[in-house]
């Protein structure tokens, strides 16, 4: 692989973190509308009695990430069960991007990778967002991947002087450290590793500009098609003990103060989850209408994640995940992305299993 010039390692991954979580915003949030009037299907009844007592003001944050949160938002189930509830959806690149949304007051709930969730659970950027982990979308698996495009390049070390492309405080840059350092590899020093939104891939791809990237679906399967061999995913690097999640997020003032809405917002995701595993056909075509891909490939998408109903985010949040959380703050703090660790009693504090209790009736 030939070798490029390069800033230093830790100033390049150190700056480049504090970057992507600053919290002083100059630019404006992309405002979404109702999910049904962004979307091409058309907008659901509630499945079950409509809560017409809930008038909160919601403004989620939302990714084009191939799960039932993006079921939730094409079949309009929050406006259906919540009809005189003021919701709007925000789009963001990343996590990094949510986080930033919840310090600049934008958003009240918002999908994230258990990366930036954890970021944002430590100090000191706990002290500007307060949140707290309500619901798991997805258990990463092969839907995250490092795709390289040199076919020549069969392992890590082959990437040695080379350039890859990640959105920084995402699920896919904590999976790539990590699975850089078990090789052995120093990512500040070995290779380049560039700050890189999804969207911008394929063009830095086809320009030669970077020689592999770790990244999510539809991005993924665009390198996959346009020649890119998958070298890794996380998958891998939750078998090595360091899984990776996308998650719900909420302010935690907002949970406190809006507890039928959470309830119901919390009602909408089981049942959307339910659709992907029970009835994915029709799960795909809200997915393929909002990623704006064909349905087949959106279903096909589904067996790279892992989706828990509302029993089995109850067990897991009251149980495993703090631990999740602290695990993967240990690992940012040795890469320069957080300046502390905190405790497991003080993770837990920003984990929440109510929402998912309450979607069960109780």
């Amino acid at each position: 692989m030939k070798t490029r010039p390069r800033r230093s390692a830790t100033a390049l991954t150190t700056a480049a973190l504090a970057a992507a979580l600053a919290l002083s915003l100059t630019g404006c949030v992309e405002s979404g509308r109702s999910s049904s009037a962004a979307t091409a299907s058309e907008p659901s009844d509630c499945p079950w009695e409509a809560d017409d007592s809930v008038t909160t003001t919601a403004r989620i944050a939302w990714q084009a990430i191939p799960n039932a949160d993006v079921v939730v938002k094409d079949l309009g189930l929050l406006e259906a069960c919540m009809p005189n509830a003021e919701i709007t959806w925000v789009q963001a690149a990343s996590g990094g991007d949510v986080v930033k949304y919840y310090g600049s007051g934008d958003v009240d709930l918002g999908l994230m990778g258990s990366s930036p969730a954890t970021i944002a659970s430590s100090e000191p950027v706990v002290r500007d967002v307060d949140i707290a982990v309500v619901w798991i979308h997805d258990v990463i698996g092969d839907a995250e991947s490092l795709v390289v495009k040199d076919p020549a390049v069969t392992g890590l070390e082959d990437l040695r002087g080379g350039r890859i492309g990640v959105p920084f405080s995402s699920t896919a840059h904590y999976s790539l450290l990590q699975a850089l350092t078990e090789a052995g590899l120093d990512p500040a020093t070995d290779v380049e590793v560039v700050n890189l939104d999804p969207e911008k891939m394929p063009g830095a791809w086809q320009g030669d500009q970077i020689d592999a990237a770790w990244v999510w679906d539809p991005v993924q399967t665009q390198l996959l098609d346009d020649g890119g061999t998958r070298l890794l995913s996380s998958a891998d690097t939750a078998k090595a003990g360091r899984p990776t999640f996308d998650v719900g997020t909420a302010d935690r003032g907002f949970v406190a103060e809006n507890p039928a809405f959470m309830e119901q917002w919390a009602k909408a995701q089981d049942h959307a989850v339910g659709l992907v595993k029970d009835d994915p056909s029709t799960a795909a075509e809200s997915v393929a209408a909002v990623l704006g891909i064909d349905p087949a490939d959106a279903e096909k998408q589904f067996a790279g994640l892992s989706y828990l109903t509302a029993q089995e985010q109850v067990d897991y949040l009251s149980a495993s995940f703090p631990d999740d959380l602290l695990t993967t703050a240990g690992f940012l703090l040795d890469q320069g992305g957080i300046e502390a660790v905190g405790t497991a009693e003080e993770y837990a504090e920003h984990v929440d299993a109510g929402p998912a209790k309450s979607a069960l009736g109780g």
